[in-house]
């Protein structure tokens, strides 16, 4: 198939396992202006100081509240926004302000699938057109066509190649998301920002496109960092799971450990909200109702931004902001009180970057 990428081919391909991308002190504040002379007074701090990296094949979700800046970060990382400080590494090189020009050939290696299948396909094309963009916009010929490569990548995420010539609104949210999913591979791209890919879907049908996304990895190594305020689903698909908290991370660990054993608090209160089907299990689960609202960007928190709404809160979370620290291999928490001590094992060894907890 035309569409199914050699990665064997390609020397310069980054292999399973090693960095594909790396975030340093990513930033983005958008400016609050007011009056005649459109003065700034303020800033809403979106994304507030990120390290993470991501290797090549794996899956990282990002995941919580709304308002935390998950699509931020991804936009951001796809460079649909300029960031305000911070680095971004990808395949070695950095790409945190690069031009439009000088954005257009990583295009193919850096895709996004958007939230909703209804607003991100335009009414007026026919899939053909939709799907085979990516193709005249990159100025790629297939092998075989423009007409047979669309066909295949239709075929490959479960759609009848037959309807090459039908319309967005013809096919059901799962399909338009399917669509939106084919168009993104169009290119094979390296990385994939999937931005709560299943949200928008009927509960019925968001398991298939998760399988689907997990067996397109599977076939194509894709890799992927998966937004996401679904905890049940980031459980099934997700190497490592990063805990976004008003901007910031605030704990990162592998699945296992982030389900089985979490450490921040905000984690803990997360976890205790995941819906379970088993009446007895659910009884003796305790449910923990965090008080009051996110507070706003606009004017976060000093410090520990968390501190306002935890039940472990002291004066030093008020005073002084918890660094993002390894308490265990691979599982960084900033906390100043985590839960779960007991089964703390390792002695904390101080901040580290995204590069080292992938290690």
């Amino acid at each position: 198939m035309a569409t199914v990428q050699d990665k064997a081919a390609d020397p310069t391909q980054p292999k399973l396992g090693e960095e594909l991308l790396s975030v340093t002190g990513l930033q983005k504040y958008f400016p609050v202006r007011k009056g005649l002379l459109q003065r700034q007074v303020g800033a809403v701090q979106a994304v507030d100081g990120l390290d993470f990296s991501v290797a090549m094949g794996e899956t990282l979700s990002l995941v919580g509240e709304s308002g935390c800046g998950k699509t931020t970060t991804g936009r951001l990382l796809t460079r649909l926004l300029e960031p305000t400080a911070g680095k971004i590494i990808f395949e070695g090189r950095d790409i945190t302000h690069l031009s439009t020009n000088q954005m257009r050939p990583l295009r193919r290696d850096v895709q996004m699938i958007f939230q909703d299948p209804y607003s991100s396909l335009n009414p007026r094309h026919t899939v053909g057109t939709i799907v085979g963009a990516p193709f005249r916009l990159q100025k790629v010929k297939p092998e075989n066509g423009v007409k047979r490569a669309v066909q295949d990548l239709l075929e490959l995420v479960g759609l009848n190649p037959e309807h090459y010539n039908r319309y967005p609104h013809e096919f059901s949210g799962g399909q338009r998301q399917r669509i939106g999913i084919a168009r993104t591979l169009a290119l094979k791209p390296k990385l994939i920002v999937a931005d709560e890919p299943v949200s928008a879907l009927d509960v019925s049908i968001q398991a298939q496109v998760v399988n689907l996304l997990e067996d397109l990895q599977n076939e194509l190594d894709l890799t992927y960092l998966l937004i996401a305020h679904d905890l049940s689903v980031v459980r099934h698909v997700s190497d490592r799971v990063a805990v976004m908290y008003l901007g910031k991370i605030v704990e990162l660990a592998d699945r296992t450990g982030l389900y089985e054993r979490p450490m921040h608090p905000y984690t803990v209160a997360l976890l205790s909200a995941v819906p379970i089907p088993d009446p007895e299990r659910r009884a003796k689960r305790e449910r923990i109702r965090l008080q009051g609202d996110v507070p706003s960007p606009l004017n976060p928190p000093p410090a520990c931004r968390f501190h306002t709404r935890c039940w472990k809160a002291q004066e030093i979370c008020k005073t002084e902001e918890p660094p993002l620290v390894a308490l265990k291999p691979g599982h960084q928490v900033a906390c100043h009180f985590p839960e779960n001590e007991d089964k703390i094992t390792v002695t904390p060894i101080g901040p580290i970057d995204g590069a080292a907890a992938a290690e």
